[in-house]
């Protein structure tokens, strides 16, 4: 499995580690949003990291809802409760970070999803700045450049029929609702196979600590975030 690198295992339980949280975050993915530093104070482990590793696991389904319900830190023992529909991530006091429920018909073909989580944690990759910037500048309002915290929400795949080769997402929509401090950012995505639309998908997430917008700080936070992007260049999971 392709993820094997980023993961490691006790049995049935399994857990990530920092450094193979942020060399997946940063070259794999492309994020570098700080709370997947090495030594960042508030450490966790992406989501798409987790989200991947329990696709190339589990499988792919025509409906399939993934909710996060915590922020994972680095080394904690993780388990799978699977119930009919529903797959949840807990930890070894049954606390739950996870939930995915699925439905209808079900595949699990990595040469298929692997393709698939790759596109997609690039895709994911690209929010901030290329998606999220110009939203916020549209609505007047940015994240705090001294504590920018982007939590990811949720995210969801709905297929008409299942792909049987590798499959390519693009955005079709996007949207800031904000709520005082808080701002709820969803971005739609279409699936195609072979040039042919066979489903679409959303990623929910939420931006905290709004402040008003300020153009030169915001240049700054671009500038600084592309500069650690150059950096760290990038990573073919497939080599």
């Amino acid at each position: 499995m392709l993820l094997d690198a980023f993961v490691s295992r006790q049995g049935e339980a399994f857990s990530f580690s920092r450094q193979h949280s942020c060399t997946f975050a940063k070259q794999v993915a492309g994020d570098f949003n700080p709370i997947h530093d090495v030594d960042a104070k508030r450490f966790c482990v992406p989501g798409d990291l987790l989200f991947s590793y329990l696709l190339s696991r589990y499988g792919v389904s025509q409906q399939l809802n993934c909710q996060f319900s915590g922020m994972v830190s680095a080394d904690v023992l993780l388990h799978c409760k699977i119930t009919a529909g529903q797959i949840q991530v807990c930890d070894e006091q049954d606390r739950v970070y996870l939930t995915i429920q699925f439905s209808g018909e079900h595949r699990h073909d990595l040469s298929v999803i692997e393709p698939l989580f790759q596109d997609y944690v690039r895709f994911s990759g690209k929010n901030f700045p290329d998606i999220l910037q110009p939203l916020m500048a549209e609505q007047g309002v940015m994240i705090n450049p001294q504590r920018p915290l982007v939590i990811y929400e949720s995210m969801s795949l709905s297929f008409q029929q299942l792909p049987t080769s590798p499959v390519k997402l693009a955005l079709s929509g996007s949207k800031l609702e904000v709520e005082g401090k808080r701002g709820n950012v969803t971005l739609s995505f279409t699936l195609s196979e072979q040039g042919v639309v066979i489903g679409q998908g959303a990623k929910k997430m939420i931006l905290s600590n709004l402040q008003p917008y300020d153009e030169s700080l915001m240049q700054q936070m671009v500038t600084d975030y592309n500069n650690r992007r150059s950096a760290a260049g990038c990573y073919d999971l497939a080599v």
